[in-house]
């Protein structure tokens, strides 16, 4: 036998050996990673924290199996499609909405103690139920259910990772009817997606009343039809000089109806008699004196004040009132009434006095800055340093200011 005889089977072991390596690193190449496993968020880790957290048992786990089970009813599958909507982008699965089949995610409406917000969270390893006495109640539970994930569910693109939620009960329901927040976007306007981006924020948070701040000295934010310049002018304007900006009316219809779809209330905000200088720029015939003022984009407060003796100025009060309060389903208008420093008292009590009745005839309940205690406030609700007060009774007061504001 040659030498090259007695290395030819040598040589094709070795050749075969290293085939062998090849194959296996190529399919563990081609292998898809196992998802890491997250930490399951706790419970109780959820804000704001929920009345009552019991944890217990092994955690549920979505998979590409998973379903979004609804009731029948239109409200429900409206919140399971939102739901699915949320998960379908970070998950890739593909969460279809059934009335049928058990497991998965399941939102069911019941008689029960919950109220009109309230909720009960159940999970355990066969799937994640979701209780409530009325849709607002599901539409919280899905924003727990939200926070209960691992963060990355919020993401718009696929993420290879665990998807679990811990095991146990949470039950939850308010402590405050109103849950506010305000968003100010006449010193700085804000865009109608920036608009939708706040309330999806606040909506995660189960805030329900959005504050929206629509008027002040730096730039008027909607569209008003019977004064066109007070949006066209008034609007082109806000803090530092920018362009401004201003809602038509169809745009604020959209924002009210994207909040509503979030269970968030809008509260449009008109301020006066003071933080009105886009008004009077846009308008002379405001001014008590017939001059317009320059537009301002400076951040000094309480220079401005319509004119409380003219006529025209409620003419200005109701027709803009009319028109806001019919863009608007939700119970309550702002009226403002802060930091009115070159308003008289006397000439501020005269104005509330004759604006009031008028919110009240369009159908609209009151509210105000808590210097509307100083003059002759209707019931109404006003925000305070403190946060929100129980309903005003009239009193009388030496100041439009209350006592303790005066004392500083």
């Amino acid at each position: 036998m040659t030498r090259n005889d007695r290395t030819t089977p040598r040589t094709a072991r070795v050749l075969g050996s290293l085939l062998l390596v090849a194959a296996a690193g190529a399919f563990t190449l081609g292998a898809a990673p196992a998802p890491p496993e997250a930490p399951v968020t706790p419970l109780n880790q959820v804000v704001p924290a929920p009345a009552s957290v019991t944890p217990g048992g092994a955690p549920y786990r979505l998979t590409r199996a998973t379903a979004v089970r609804v009731d029948g009813s239109a409200e429900v599958r409206r919140v399971g499609g939102y739901l699915a909507g949320i998960l379908r982008p970070s998950t890739g699965y593909p969460l279809p909405l059934t009335e049928h089949g058990a497991g998965g995610i399941r939102l069911h409406l019941e008689k029960g103690g919950f109220g009109a917000e309230g909720y009960r969270l159940r999970s355990g390893p066969t799937g994640v139920t979701l209780t409530a006495s009325a849709p607002a109640g599901l539409f919280h539970g899905v924003q727990t259910l939200r926070q209960l994930l691992p963060a990355a569910v919020e993401k718009k693109t696929v993420q290879h990772q665990d998807w679990r939620i811990a095991g146990g009960t949470v039950e939850d329901r308010p402590r405050y009817a109103y849950r506010g927040a305000m968003l100010d976007v006449s010193r700085h306007f804000f865009t109608v997606a920036q608009v939708e981006r706040y309330i999806d924020e606040l909506a995660l948070y189960k805030v329900n009343e959005l504050h929206l701040h629509l008027s002040d000295d730096q730039g008027w934010r909607i569209a008003i039809n019977s004064w066109p310049r007070l949006a066209g002018y008034g609007g082109a304007s806000e803090v530092g000089g920018g362009k401004g900006g201003f809602y038509t009316q169809a745009e604020y219809r959209h924002l009210v109806s994207y909040a509503a779809a979030r269970y968030v209330e809008v509260v449009p905000e008109i301020d006066m008699p003071g933080h009105t200088n886009a008004a009077l720029a846009s308008y002379a015939k405001l001014n008590c004196d017939g001059v317009a003022p320059p537009r301002y984009t400076g951040t000094e407060v309480g220079f401005s004040s319509l004119c409380v003796s003219k006529d025209v100025t409620y003419t200005f009060v109701d027709d803009v009132i009319k028109e806001l309060a019919a863009l608007t389903p939700g119970r309550y208008l702002h009226i403002g009434g802060d930091e009115a420093h070159s308003t008289s008292h006397a000439d501020y009590v005269t104005f509330m006095d004759r604006v009031q009745p008028i919110v009240a005839k369009y159908g609209k309940k009151i509210i105000g800055w808590h210097q509307l205690t100083g003059a002759h406030p209707r019931r109404a609700r006003w925000p305070s340093t403190g946060g929100w007060t129980a309903p005003v009774r009239p009193r009388r007061s030496r100041s439009h200011r209350p006592p303790a504001t005066a004392r500083g």
